[in-house]
C-alpha cells in the first residue's frame, strides 16, 4: 500500500513540474486550427439543360451518385449549353458547375475563358442529321435547298452546325430563307410530318428524342464522308463510328455504316467553386459513365481528352493519378478533413519531437532547482564568514537557517531525488554547527 502511495506521490509530482506543456501544446493545436484551410462545402448548383435532355439525365445521375456521399447537388434547370456558360460568368450567381458543349468556349474573349476551368468531358453527344427517306444528302451543299432546321439560338446543337456550314463556306448571313433557328421536340415532329426535310439535332444515342427520331419508318439518318477534314478543322469534333442499326435495329436505323463527328460535354466550374471537390464529382461522373453507352465505351469518361478550356489542375492530377490515396478508402467528408490535418501533421511533429526530448532534462532541472536554489543561502553565509566572521549576527542567522531546515523539510521530490535532499540537509546543519561554534568562542572570549 505505501508503494503504491509513494508512486502516485511521484506521479503527482511529475505532474506538477511539467504543466508547462500543456499550454505549449495548447498553443500548437490552436495554430493547427488557424491555419488549416477550412473544410470544403457539401454542396454545390449546377446548370443542366431542358428535362429529360442528355444534359439533365446525366446531372440527375450525378446528383443520386453524390447524395451517397452526404453532398447535395441542386440542379439548376436551363435551355441548354449556351445559358450554362452564361451563369458560370455571372458574378454574383449562384451556380459554380455546369455541362458545357465542346465548342462552345471559342465565342468567349481571354478574360472570359481565364474565369473558367474544365474537369474533363463527361461523354460525348454526336451531331445528327436526320432526314426525310425521300431527301438525298451527300454533301452539306446539299441542304442549300431544302427545308431545315439548324438547333435553337444559343444552344449547343446550332452552335455546332454554325461551325460545320462555316467549315464549308456558308456563314449565317447565306443562310437560305428555307433553313430555320429552332429545334427540340417542335422540330421532331415537323420533321416525322413531312414539315421540314431535315434537321440538326446533337445529344446522346440514348436520348428519348434522338431514340424517337431512330423509331421513324419516315426518316433515315446522313453520315459525313469526310469527317477526318471537319476533325482537322475543327479539333473539338471527334469522328464517331455509328454501326448499321446501332440507334434502333427494329427500325435499322442507320441503314449503313456511317460516320459522324461529335462534340463532347464538358465539365466546368468557375472561380466558386471550391477546388476540394473536384475529386468527389470526378469520382461520382466515373461511377456513373462506368457502364458506357451505346457510343462510350465502359470506363471511357470521364477523360482529359479533347481539351476545350483549361484544365484544372486538381483534375489533372485525378486522370494522372486517380482520387487521393484517403479517399480510396474513406468518405468524402473524413478524408477531406484528413487531408487537410496531414498537411500540418509533418511540422507539427518536428515541433513536438525536440519537444518532448526536452521533458526529462527540464523536468530534472526543476526538481533539482527545488533542491539546489537552497544552497544559495549556504553560499551566501559562506561567504560572509570567510570575509569576515566579526561582521555577521550569529544568532540571526542561525534562526534564519532553522528556518530554512523546516521549509526543507515540506519540500517534495520524487524518492529517486532523496539522496540529493538528505545530502542538502546535511549541508544545512553543517553550516548551522559551524556557526553555532562560532558564537559559543565570541561567548568564550567575551567572558574571558
Amino acid at each position: 500500500m505505501q508503494r503504491l502511495v509513494n508512486m502516485l506521490r511521484d506521479l503527482a509530482i511529475l505532474i506538477r513540474a511539467n504543466l508547462w506543456i500543456v499550454p505549449v501544446l495548447g498553443a500548437l493545436v490552436a495554430a493547427v486550427f488557424y491555419f488549416v484551410a477550412p473544410p470544403p462545402p457539401m454542396s454545390a448548383s449546377m446548370a443542366t439543360g431542358s428535362p429529360g435532355g442528355g444534359y439533365t439525365v446525366f446531372a440527375e445521375r450525378l446528383r443520386d451518385e453524390l447524395a451517397k456521399q452526404g453532398f447535395e447537388l441542386r440542379l439548376v434547370r436551363t435551355s441548354g449549353s449556351g445559358q450554362n456558360l452564361d451563369l458560370l460568368l455571372e458574378k454574383d450567381g449562384e451556380v459554380n458547375i455546369g455541362l458545357v458543349q465542346s465548342g462552345q468556349e471559342r465565342q468567349l474573349d481571354a478574360r472570359q475563358r481565364a474565369r473558367l476551368d474544365s474537369l474533363g468531358a463527361m461523354f460525348q453527344e454526336p451531331l445528327w442529321l436526320f432526314q426525310r427517306k425521300e431527301v438525298s444528302i451527300d454533301r452539306v451543299a446539299d441542304l442549300l435547298p431544302l427545308r431545315l432546321a439548324l438547333g435553337s439560338p444559343g444552344s449547343g446543337t446550332a452552335a455546332v452546325t454554325t461551325a460545320v456550314l462555316e467549315a464549308n463556306g456558308i456563314t449565317p448571313q447565306q443562310y437560305p430563307p428555307n433553313w430555320q433557328a429552332s429545334g427540340g421536340n417542335a422540330v421532331a415532329n415537323a420533321l416525322i410530318a413531312g414539315e421540314l426535310d431535315a434537321a440538326f439535332f446533337v445529344g446522346p444515342a440514348e436520348n428519348p428524342l434522338i431514340q424517337r427520331l431512330a423509331a421513324s419508318p419516315e426518316l433515315s439518318l446522313a453520315g459525313f464522308r469526310r469527317s477526318r477534314a471537319y476533325e482537322a478543322r475543327l479539333t473539338f469534333l471527334k469522328r464517331v463510328e455509328v454501326g448499321e442499326g446501332l440507334l434502333n435495329l427494329a427500325q435499322n436505323m442507320p441503314d449503313r455504316d456511317l460516320v459522324t463527328l461529335s462534340p463532347v460535354a464538358t465539365l466546368v466550374i468557375n472561380e466558386r467553386f471550391h477546388p476540394a471537390l473536384t475529386p468527389l464529382i470526378l469520382q461520382a461522373a466515373q461511377e456513373v459513365m462506368k457502364s458506357g453507352s451505346l457510343l462510350d465505351a465502359p470506363g471511357a469518361f470521364p477523360s482529359a481528352e479533347p481539351p476545350t478550356l483549361e484544365l484544372h489542375k486538381d483534375a489533372r492530377r485525378f486522370y494522372e493519378s486517380g482520387p487521393p490515396l484517403l479517399q480510396r478508402f474513406l468518405p468524402f467528408r473524413i478524408a477531406s478533413l484528413a487531408d487537410r490535418y496531414i498537411i500540418l501533421l509533418i511540422p507539427f511533429i518536428a515541433i513536438l519531437i525536440p519537444l518532448f526530448k526536452s521533458i526529462g532534462p527540464l523536468y530534472r532541472w526543476r526538481i533539482r532547482a527545488r533542491i539546489y536554489r537552497w544552497y544559495r543561502y549556504l553560499r551566501e553565509i559562506d561567504r560572509r564568514l570567510d570575509s569576515s566572521s566579526g561582521g555577521i549576527e550569529l544568532d540571526s542567522e542561525i534562526a534564519r537557517l532553522e528556518t530554512l531546515e523546516n521549509e526543507l523539510s515540506r519540500v517534495e521530490v520524487p524518492l529517486s531525488y532523496y539522496n540529493e535532499l538528505y545530502e542538502l540537509h546535511i549541508h544545512l546543519n553543517y553550516v548551522i554547527q559551524r556557526l553555532r561554534t562560532l558564537r559559543d568562542r565570541k561567548t568564550e572570549a567575551a567572558a574571558g
